[in-house]
């Protein structure tokens, strides 16, 4: 009689020894054990990359405005569409240093979270519960800053908003997959609600913001006319 050893013992094997739910929304036995499908890890690695480029670009303008005062950031359309007056102002730096670098240190961390899920890879709980929280942080202060542009600043940072438009589909997914795998206990029904409309509150936030971004602007957006 031959025997197996873990070693022997293939994802299938894992998977079978998870027993299946009846709701079709907690995901399947390799998202429950920390895995994810390709939706999500591409989700992941699209996200962080193009947060990436927009924080490494700010960057890049801040290194810049800081070794010349006359220089004039690339992404300096016009006054309304502007990254220079985000820049050298006092939002730019809320925690005491560059908030460019946030993003240039957590993207990153993004991007490789959804290389490894695309690999096959099973997180752990507590490093769901820590991609959780960091997006959480992420879209907080995205938030945050996206007030400040509007009512404060009025005026947008073409790069930021960038930022902005990513990091709401990150926490969204990164929310819904979260409560698949444990990392966010939660009842089924609100578990049913967060994964199967996930797109369409991704949406929604972004029309909302779209939409105060219109409404509150509106005299700046004339001038583009």
């Amino acid at each position: 009689m031959s025997t197996r050893t873990d070693e022997d013992l293939d994802v299938d094997d894992v998977d079978s020894e998870i027993p299946e739910v009846a709701d079709r929304w907690a995901g399947s036995g390799h998202e429950r054990a920390g895995g994810s499908g390709r939706g999500f890890g591409l989700l992941l690695v699209v996200t962080g990359a193009l947060g990436l480029i927009a924080a490494a670009m700010l960057n890049i303008e801040y290194i810049h405005m800081l070794n010349d005062e006359s220089y004039v950031p690339v992404c300096d359309i016009n006054p309304f569409l502007t990254c220079g007056e985000f820049l050298g102002s006092p939002q730019s730096q809320a925690f005491g240093f560059p908030n460019v670098v946030i993003g240039m240190v957590a993207f990153p961390v993004v991007v490789v979270s959804g290389v490894l899920l695309l690999a096959g890879q099973r997180l752990p709980v507590w490093y769901w519960r820590g991609l959780l929280l960091g997006t959480l942080f992420g879209i907080g202060f995205v938030t945050w800053l996206q007030y400040q542009a509007l009512f404060s600043i009025r005026a947008i940072c073409p790069w930021c908003a960038l930022v902005w438009t990513v990091m709401i589909p990150l926490f969204v997914h990164t929310l819904a997959r979260s409560t698949q795998n444990g990392a966010l206990p939660v009842s089924a029904g609100v578990r049913s609600l967060l994964v199967q409309y996930r797109w369409v509150l991704t949406a929604l936030w972004w029309v909302v913001v779209a939409a105060v971004a219109l409404i509150t602007l509106a005299d700046e957006w004339s001038t583009l006319l």
